[in-house]
């Protein structure tokens, strides 16, 4: 018996269109639909604008400006660049969240080295030859954070992210236009049970039957029928309940928090950039420092030994002076070592080359000064900082997802168009065609409480969000006033400790007289020349204080520049 078999060739297309907002029809020419489409005054005054700028006003860069060439990667989304003004407020209202932003950009003229970039981020060294440090480059704080805009891979991870969420606007907002499918399908079709008659028929002598209205065209088989059909179809979710409405404001809401996200680590990452050069400044002078504490071991050593060999001295002296220029030695060593580990460190953040290392080309000098009291500095901070903004953000979001959830149990008008054509091939009728428009109302009744149980989540979801602004405030409340109190307290260290410099300088100039004059001993000038290198060490410590609490307290009030 010959097994029936049925072969289908579909291809299916699927597009968008953008078609009219306002729908009226007649269906079968005895009843009109005429529905409103509830978008048709949409407003989303309340969710921010979510074209907000990637540009350097505040230090967002498009992704035009990021290197995804050594990432292998090729952007197809650009970044969407608008101007806009922001404006100072205190208070912030549950229908309108703005973020009051005053970061200024550290970009300028970009004068990063290019040669220090990682050529392949993708590719790992498999030659020592190819991680042997091969050339030193100096470079500014400047340079440093402009390298660290283009380099580092988190923030072009965020900067993706953030792209991921403008993409995830853009599928919200493509409900609010119908959709247009076009479908055709050719079907050859064998039919077992005709089969089935027919070999009864034959075996008792009858005529057998055709599962078609003609004889098989193309195979002269009459079992055999051969169809095409094509339809294309226009549909439309005319009323959703909110559903649309609620999706589109959430995917908006969701993009001014990655673009607060973006930015907060940008703030982050500038921050742990200023603070590893002023590490790299710290082991630099640790190392100038302990040279010439050697040196001053070394003069005093001769000044020992020539007094010895006068018959003046003695060889406790000497011996006092050789230890002491032996721990001078080991402190070198040990500063040395922490100068190369905070250059590699650097080095990483940055994410550079692996044949470069670098080394600090700013003198060591006061970052600037801070003119606002700390009451000030707090309010500033409570009106820049974008971790409060992502909060109340996200209570909206959450607020929205909420209104979403609920629609799943309400009322969903679709509309549709479709048109038809269909043709027998084992035929010469040729094709004959049709069509049907029509509403469906779809109504989720009950749905075993699914949709009030995700109503629920959300608004949790939101009262969470409500509660952490809260406690993000008194952390940054804090943030300042520990920054505040560090800079006003190293302000005072650096005039006390230059004065002890200068101090300790005069006391070391006197003993070396005084051991020289035979008035005074080796242990005087022992004592003098570790005075004077404590008194070095601790005047740049609080001049790098000074500007890590200056770096730490703009960072807190979000009004971070580079250099101060």
């Amino acid at each position: 018996m010959q097994m029936g078999l049925v072969r289908t060739v579909m291809v299916s297309f699927l597009c968008r269109v953008g078609l009219g907002i306002g729908v009226s029809m007649t269906v079968m020419g005895t009843s009109t639909i005429v529905l409103a489409n509830e978008h048709s005054n949409l407003s989303i005054d309340h969710i921010p604008d979510p074209s907000f700028p990637l540009n350097e006003e505040l230090g967002i860069p498009s992704l035009k400006t990021l290197d995804f060439a050594t990432m292998g990667i090729t952007p197809t989304v650009q970044a969407h660049h608008r101007s806009i003004k922001e404006e100072q407020s205190s208070t912030v209202s549950s229908s309108d969240i703005r973020p009051h932003l005053v970061v200024q950009s550290t970009l300028g003229t970009d004068t990063s080295p290019s040669s220090l970039n990682n050529p392949n981020l993708l590719e790992s060294p498999t030659q020592p030859i190819e991680v042997k440090i091969q050339r030193t480059q100096a470079i500014t704080l400047q340079e440093s954070i402009n390298l660290a805009r283009r380099n580092n891979p988190s923030l072009q991870i965020s900067a993706l992210q953030l792209e991921r969420s403008r993409a995830a606007v853009t599928e919200a907002k493509s409900t609010l236009f119908p959709t247009v499918s076009f479908q055709t399908a050719v079907t050859r079709e064998v039919s077992a049970t005709t089969q089935l008659v027919n070999t009864r028929l034959q075996l008792n002598g009858g005529t057998p039957i055709s599962t078609g209205s003609g004889i098989g065209i193309i195979s002269g088989d009459p079992n055999v029928n051969r169809f095409l059909n094509s339809t294309l179809e226009l549909s439309y979710a005319l009323f959703t309940s909110g559903k649309r409405d609620a999706t589109i404001r959430a995917a908006e809401g969701q993009l001014r928090i990655s673009q607060l996200d973006y930015q907060i680590r940008m703030a982050e990452l500038q921050l742990d950039i200023t603070e590893d050069y002023y590490g790299l400044q710290d082991a630099n002078e640790s190392v100038r420092i302990a040279k010439a504490a050697v040196t001053n071991a070394e003069k005093s050593l001769g000044d020992a030994q020539a007094l010895e060999r006068a018959g003046v001295g003695t060889r406790f002296a000497v011996l006092q002076s050789q230890v002491q220029l032996a721990n001078a030695r080991q402190e070198l060593v040990r500063a040395e070592s922490k100068q190369v580990i905070a250059g590699r460190q650097l080095v990483q953040r940055l994410n550079l080359s692996q044949d470069v290392d670098i080394t600090a080309a700013d003198k060591v000098d006061l970052a600037g000064q801070w003119k606002l009291g700390l009451e000030e500095s707090i309010v500033l901070a409570f009106q820049n900082r974008a971790e409060l903004q992502k909060q109340l953000l996200q209570s909206q979001v959450s607020l929205q997802q909420a209104r979403a959830a609920l629609a799943a149990v309400r009322p969903q008008i679709n509309v549709f168009a479709r048109y038809n054509l269909a043709n027998n091939l084992d035929d010469n009728i040729g094709f004959e065609d049709g069509y049907a428009v029509g509403a469906q109302l779809t109504w989720n009744i009950f749905d075993g409480g699914n949709a009030q149980a995700r109503l629920e989540q959300q608004q949790l979801n939101a009262r969470i969000a409500n509660t952490t602004v809260a406690e993000t405030r008194n952390q940054i409340r804090f943030q300042v006033e520990q920054s505040f109190s560090n800079l006003v307290a190293n302000k005072k260290n650096i005039d006390t400790a230059t004065l002890a410099l200068d101090q300790a300088k005069e006391s070391l100039r006197l003993a070396r007289l005084r051991f020289q004059a035979g008035v005074g001993t080796q242990t005087e000038v022992i004592d003098a020349e570790t005075d004077l290198t404590r008194a070095e060490g601790n005047r740049v410590k609080a001049i790098l204080d000074y500007n890590r609490a200056m770096a730490s307290l703009q960072r807190a009030t979000a009004s971070f520049t580079a250099g101060g």
